[in-house]
């Protein structure tokens, strides 16, 4: 690898390293955010999501516009894509976290404190992302993409601002502050939230390890030789190709997203040992196995089909202000409502 690449690389395994290490410690997950706020009426784990959000879209979009990053080549602002396929593909997603109980970088932190339930979704999850992205469910995703893809003029919501006769630039200058401005007022307008120095520290650590990200392959990896693609923060498809590097390492090289992987299940461990936590667990029946796996499955295949996960979409997509990143999180979220509440909702597992 060239000095650009090494740089992206070890910039993105130390991003993985404090993700990691900040999520085993703040429990950051979006499941369990929606979970704690629906059904227990804890909103602290939710608002710690907003505040990470609100941070990495400010902190984003400052990028973009100081020209330090060209969010344009990522696969966000795309002019071609299928929102049907994005929408379904989170519904799966979001559903398939319920079953699993977590999202994968979530399953990557638990599996650093010595969760094997974590190691069996991670690894089918990541199964299932290359299976629809290059393998047997490949050729029907990409007919249901080319039948519904759409070329679209507008691409982001400082786009869509500029269409009423301002700069992009001032249309930047005006949606991202007030969509930020409306998340972190949500996060911080709890009393609970304010006294949660844990949750308030978790949130702006991820969100500006999503603009770090951003900036090391944006910017730190440019190289119009050996151009590196410009991302952040996901777990899907990084996950199937961290799995595949681990089979082919010969004919593969390290990326981003398989550092990034490996960073938080190392800032995990190594968290998990220096602060007692670690311990094994396991399924309590098959029946909890084969619901880790179906979610699993859904989460891979969903994940795939939508660009990205929880994270990939949730956080790094929107932090774009991406229009199509807004219908895949539509789907996730309504995904996870269905898992967590009404008649598709999960039930509880009995133990063994």
């Amino acid at each position: 690898m060239d000095s650009g690449a090494n740089i992206v690389v070890c910039a993105g395994l130390l991003i993985g390293l404090v993700y990691g290490a900040v999520g085993l410690l703040s429990g950051f997950c979006l499941m369990s955010s929606l979970r704690g706020w629906w059904a227990e009426g804890d909103s602290r784990l939710i608002r710690s999501y907003a505040l990470a959000l609100g941070v990495a879209i400010v902190a984003t979009q400052l990028l973009a516009g100081g020209g330090a990053v060209d969010l344009a080549k990522s696969i966000y602002l795309q002019r071609s894509f299928s929102a049907p396929l994005m929408f379904v593909g989170g519904l799966l997603f979001g559903y398939g976290m319920v079953l699993s109980n977590g999202c994968g970088s979530r399953a990557l932190v638990l599996l650093g404190r010595g969760n094997l339930r974590s190691l069996v979704v991670v690894i089918v999850l990541g199964i299932a992302a290359q299976m629809t992205l290059k393998g047997l469910i490949a050729p029907g995703r990409i007919a249901v993409l080319q039948w519904t893809q759409m070329t679209v003029g507008i691409t982001s919501l400082p786009a869509l601002v500029a269409k009423f006769g301002v700069s992009e630039a001032f249309a930047r200058s005006l949606a991202a502050p007030v969509v930020s401005a409306a998340l972190i007022i949500f996060a911080f307008s709890h009393a609970p939230f304010q006294r949660a120095w844990g949750q308030i520290a978790a949130g702006l650590i991820v969100g500006l390890l999503i603009a770090a990200g951003w900036y090391a392959t944006g910017h730190l990896g440019a190289d119009d030789f050996n151009p590196v693609p410009v991302s952040s923060l996901t777990f899907v498809a990084p996950i199937a190709d961290t799995l595949q590097y681990m089979m082919l390492s010969t004919g593969l090289t390290l990326n981003f997203g398989i550092v990034t992987v490996a960073g938080v299940f190392v800032g995990s461990l190594v968290t998990a040992l220096a602060t007692q936590r670690f311990h094994w667990e396991g399924f309590i029946s098959p029946s909890h196995m084969l619901r880790s796996i179906s979610g699993a499955v859904l989460m891979g295949a969903g994940g795939a089909m939508a660009l990205g996960c929880s994270v990939g979409q949730g956080l790094t997509g929107l932090s774009t202000l991406s229009l199509a990143s807004f219908v895949a999180v539509a789907g996730i979220m309504l995904g996870t409502a269905a898992g967590l509440n009404g008649a598709l909702r999960v039930r509880p597992l009995a133990a063994a």
